[in-house]
């Protein structure tokens, strides 16, 4: 697969491994563009098991960016995959915490 991008989600990979990269701010605006990508990731057909996502570059995340990665976790637990959380920033690990979402994932530092 090669590699695809939209205004701060970039999605690469090949046959063993599938990144959802994500930077900037995810807002109202663009969390219909993260769900999107996210979705498409998760449902192609012969994909990965696991999806990352990696939000080293995300500095802002409201409740409608949570919202596009909570309805991906429930598409792969529908379609058998994982979604792992990659290096999220202090923001969104707040956010994560304070909603209790973070017990849903799992997060890597790296």
């Amino acid at each position: 697969m090669g590699d695809q991008e939209d205004d701060g989600v970039r999605v690469t990979g090949d046959c063993g491994r599938l990144v959802v990269h994500v930077g900037g701010e995810m807002d109202i605006d663009r969390a219909p563009m993260l769900r999107n990508a996210l979705h498409t990731a998760i449902t192609r057909p012969g994909g990965p098991d696991e999806i990352i996502v990696d939000l080293a570059d995300l500095f802002f995340c409201d409740s409608a960016g949570l919202n596009a990665l909570l309805q991906a976790r429930h598409t792969a637990q529908e379609h058998g995959k994982q979604l792992i959380l990659r290096a999220p920033q202090r923001q969104v690990l707040r956010l994560l915490d304070i909603t209790g979402a973070d017990t849903l994932f799992t997060i890597t530092g790296t």
